[in-house]
């Protein structure tokens, strides 16, 4: 059995796309996709009184640097930016907070995210991913 009949029985087909708009089927016909690229960066907009790792206005380009990155904050911030690299777009906007997010898929998007560690560290990354570009890639 082929990998695409597979996925089709198994309904996993189109979970995937459904996911993450960053790629879209432009014809069942044609079997092309729409990837769109993104550039990612990660910036510290807060920390507690007991930061040791981190300074305000620190920036990180995500994949190259995430190695600099403490390692409870990266395990954090890994599924979010990987999920907002493929497209992703998390509903929740936190109106009314410092957290208030910007949503474009075709420009700017950010998201937030707080350091797990359960101390007074108190680190927040904000992820900014701007549109690179489009490209239709044949199947």
């Amino acid at each position: 059995m082929k990998r695409r009949e597979f996925l089709k029985k198994t309904s996993c087909g189109t979970a995937g796309i459904a996911a993450f708009p960053m790629a879209q089927a432009t014809g069942d016909k044609e079997k092309e996709v729409v990837l769109r690229r993104y550039d990612m960066e990660i910036e510290v907009v807060e920390v507690g009184p007991k930061t040791r790792c981190h300074k305000m206005g620190e920036k990180f380009i995500w994949p190259k640097e995430i190695g600099n990155v403490c390692n409870w904050l990266a395990s954090a911030l890994d599924p979010v930016v990987i999920s907002l690299s493929r497209g992703a777009i998390f509903p929740w906007k936190y109106q009314g907070t410092p957290y208030e997010k910007v949503i474009d898929p075709e420009g700017v998007t950010t998201e937030y995210i707080r350091c797990p560690d359960p101390t007074e560290a108190g680190i927040v990354m904000k992820i900014t991913r701007t549109f690179k570009d489009k490209r239709t890639v044949k199947l």
